[in-house]
């Protein structure tokens, strides 16, 4: 077994938001058991946004993360683009499998966004608006593209941005798993890991009332399972008009498995090493002993037929071990796709520093207007962490003990009976 903590960081949540009576969305996540699966397989992460009346989208989006998560580790026989296009498709037929035999799940559907990371870089899988995004230093990239009506419209050039808010709905998607037997599946990537990117995957209950800039910025400044909280907090402070899952994963260290285990090390040998066909080995070795005994005996000729023989059967052994090492030929690392398709500058400056103040304060008037119980000691404990930060010019951790004032006004909101849902005093 293998550890990837000291390289691999991640943080992961999903809320239901202020607006919904259920939670729509699921997410997953297979971490290779070694060195050897990751280099296979890579490590696969996904979040999928379920669409359909009754429990419909909350069915078709597990099924999706449940399919994709036991299929494609197992298609070893595969690329991993291909594998996990065919694990899609694979989820795809259930989801519409169960929507056809059953009138209450008749149309389900879910979106999906999976990042697979490889030796050869961040692979993605898309179908549907959910996101996957890129930041690197202080550049923020959307890495998929969105299968919305507004999308597919700007990508017709029918369109341009100042429109979007004029006549084109924005919640109305194109590409779906589920609601037809057949769907297409965009592949991006793969694109250069470096130490010290952090990808992000959500569903559009973030990217919709959060933006981009805000985003990045927020994933530059904390860790990353306290900013996936941030980032589901902001979101539910403009509303919360949708289920939101997050998916945050930081590259902190080359990506190589400390092993947990006492056998030998999970990197050794060969990448896809298959068994051999046992009658190759007993050929072999009869070979090799006849080459041997026909020797002894002088019949210098069987011996050499015998030599000949077993040389034979351990090239087709050598070949059929190892022979379908996909690393160095079934996938190459060749582009897919044509991302990114956004990007922005997200540094943590005094501009934002002064936007999450205002969100505290916002939030802290809230808190008077409804007579929130909050323990005001501790929340101005991170406001005056965040002054010292701001006075030594470190806008990040800044932003970051205000983001922390946030989540614990938000936590203790949560315990409380009423969420501020109905009286909207959460849409800052």
């Amino acid at each position: 077994m293998g550890n990837w903590d000291h390289c691999l960081q991640r943080g992961a949540l999903s809320d239901i938001g202020l607006r919904r009576a259920n939670n729509q969305d699921s997410m997953t996540e297979v971490i290779a058991d070694t060195q050897k699966m990751w280099r296979q397989r890579g490590h696969l992460f996904m979040v999928a946004d379920g669409m359909g009346a009754h429990a419909a989208g909350e069915l078709a989006s597990k099924l999706a993360v449940d399919a994709v998560a036991l299929t494609y580790p197992k298609l070893l026989d595969k690329p991993p683009p291909e594998a996990l296009v065919t694990a899609l498709l694979d989820a795809n037929a259930q989801i519409h499998s169960r929507g056809q035999a059953n009138l209450d799940f008749r149309g389900m559907g879910t979106t999906c966004t999976a990042l697979v990371l490889l030796p050869q870089g961040a692979l993605l899988a898309q179908v549907g608006d959910s996101r996957a995004y890129r930041l690197r230093d202080e550049r923020f990239e959307q890495m998929t593209f969105d299968h919305s009506l507004v999308w597919e419209m700007r990508a017709a050039r029918q369109i341009t941005d100042d429109d979007f808010s004029d006549y084109v709905p924005k919640n109305v998607i194109t590409r779906s798993l589920g609601p037809n037997a057949r769907v297409e599946i965009d592949r991006e990537g793969p694109f250069p890991v470096q130490i010290g990117d952090t990808f992000l995957l959500c569903t559009d209950g973030l990217s919709g009332p959060v933006e981009d800039h805000e985003i990045g910025t927020i994933l530059g400044c904390l860790p990353p399972q306290e900013a996936a909280q941030a980032l589901v907090d902001l979101a539910n402070l403009r509303g919360g008009p949708d289920n939101i899952t997050v998916i945050v994963v930081h590259v902190a260290g080359p990506l190589v498995a400390q092993s947990t285990g006492s056998g030998p090390d999970a990197a050794s040998g060969p990448l896809n090493a298959r068994p051999v066909h046992p009658l190759i080995w007993k050929l072999l070795g009869v070979s090799g002993l006849g080459a041997v005994a026909a020797a002894v005996m002088a019949y210098w000729g069987l011996a050499l037929i015998c030599l000949v023989a077993a040389a034979v059967s351990g090239m087709m052994a050598w070949v059929q071990r190892c022979g379908a090492s996909w690393p160095s030929t079934a996938f190459d690392g060749r582009p897919l796709g044509k991302g990114p398709y956004s990007t922005c500058d997200c540094p943590a400056n005094h501009e934002f520093l002064h936007q999450a103040m205002d969100t505290v304060e916002q939030l802290r008037d809230a808190a008077a207007k409804e007579d929130w119980q909050v323990d005001w000691s501790r929340f101005n404990g991170f406001l005056d962490r965040a002054a010292a930060a701001e006075r030594s010019a470190d806008y990040a951790g800044a932003i970051a003990e205000h983001f922390r004032a946030i989540g614990f006004v938000m936590a203790q909101l949560r315990h409380q009976d009423d969420r501020g849902s109905d009286s909207g005093v959460l849409d800052l």
